[in-house]
């Protein structure tokens, strides 16, 4: 976990690896995250985005920098980085890696600011990005085991729910989202007891992809994308699942129920720009749901590591597991009919 206090960005040592890029006006923090810091850094020439790579790892950062220059000569709404006057794009300097990407103006919307049409444009859009990443990154890469997605060991969960429940009711001061952890823990153990012989055999399907898919990942200027920005999880899955799980953040109401209707609308265009059929798609929803029902990372965040940021989320991500498990056909048929 991030420290609260993050050090300064060596704004200077940076600006200066570059041609004319201007005097710094001033440098603030936009997110803290547990993969990268970013600030937005003005000088005299315009305005930048600065990202801090926390994981520190040259090679993968330069991979998604490359990823993201030929996607844009693809015609995907991207935000490459500034090459520096050696040709570079990644800045390490003491110690850390540093990358300066263009300023881009935008705002985030969510499936409840989208239309119909504009949920069409969503599908098509992620639709557009895994069909260009296929062309651009190196096929041998997506040679995977047949094994290589396994799906969660309700097993295992089981454990998960008890050491969370421990930590939940011996939480003080108390609060309400402890006791409304503590019912929905409880809770999704009826369910996994219910349907634990519906765990998912391994999935083979993987294909390049984004890999967080989501709101706060993708501007748009007026009623079009501008930018997808956040390729840190680049990587190999199986599609189609990402576009399940990008549907279930995009699409979900606060009382944790899918607008079905865009969803159906956005799900259709996807499978026209990839070419995916409705058996792939059908898989995958069953595949994400059941991933949705063992997964809970909003609690371990806050009682293992400490870390309440997602706790606003919490309220809607749980009751979708719910939800889902009780529309189970309406979803499977809103993705893949």
């Amino acid at each position: 976990m991030p420290s609260p206090t993050a050090p300064a960005p060596p704004v200077g040592a940076l600006l200066r690896r570059y041609e004319d890029p201007g005097d710094p006006l001033s440098c603030r923090p936009v997110t803290l995250g547990l993969l990268n810091r970013g600030y937005r850094l003005a000088t005299t020439r315009g305005a930048y985005f600065l990202k801090h790579h926390l994981d520190g790892d040259h090679e993968a950062i330069a991979r998604q920098h490359r990823a993201t220059q030929r996607l844009q000569a693809l015609g995907v709404p991207v935000a490459p980085p500034v090459v520096d006057a050696r040709g570079g794009t990644v800045a390490v300097i003491g110690g850390r890696c540093y990358a300066l990407h263009p300023w881009v103006d935008g705002r985030h919307r969510d499936g409840a600011h989208l239309s119909a049409s504009q949920s069409r444009r969503l599908g098509s859009l992620l639709g557009l990005v895994h069909t260009c990443l296929e062309q651009v990154m190196d096929r041998h890469r997506t040679e995977q085991r047949e094994d290589a997605y396994e799906s969660a060991d309700p097993a295992e969960t089981f454990v998960l729910i008890d050491e969370l429940l421990a930590l939940a009711r011996s939480a003080r001061p108390r609060d309400a989202l402890d006791a409304l952890a503590e019912h929905r823990l409880l809770e999704r153990r009826t369910l996994l007891e219910l349907h634990a012989h519906r765990r998912p055999p391994p999935a083979s399907a993987g294909g390049w992809v984004h890999g967080d898919f989501h709101p706060l990942n993708l501007l748009y200027r007026g009623a079009e994308p501008a930018a997808i920005v956040d390729w840190d999880r680049l990587g190999v899955q199986p599609r189609a699942e990402e576009a399940v799980r990008a549907a279930a953040i995009f699409f979900v109401q606060p009382a944790g129920e899918l607008e079905l209707a865009k969803v159906r609308a956005y799900a259709r265009a996807y499978r026209h720009a990839t070419g995916a059929d409705t058996a792939e798609l059908a898989a995958a929803v069953h595949r994400v749901w059941w991933e949705r029902l063992n997964d809970f990372w909003i609690l371990r965040w806050r009682y293992q590591l400490h870390d309440r940021r997602a706790d606003p989320q919490f309220a809607a991500v749980s009751a979708l597991a719910v939800w889902w498990t009780s529309r189970y056909e309406a979803v499977r048929d809103a993705f893949a009919t």
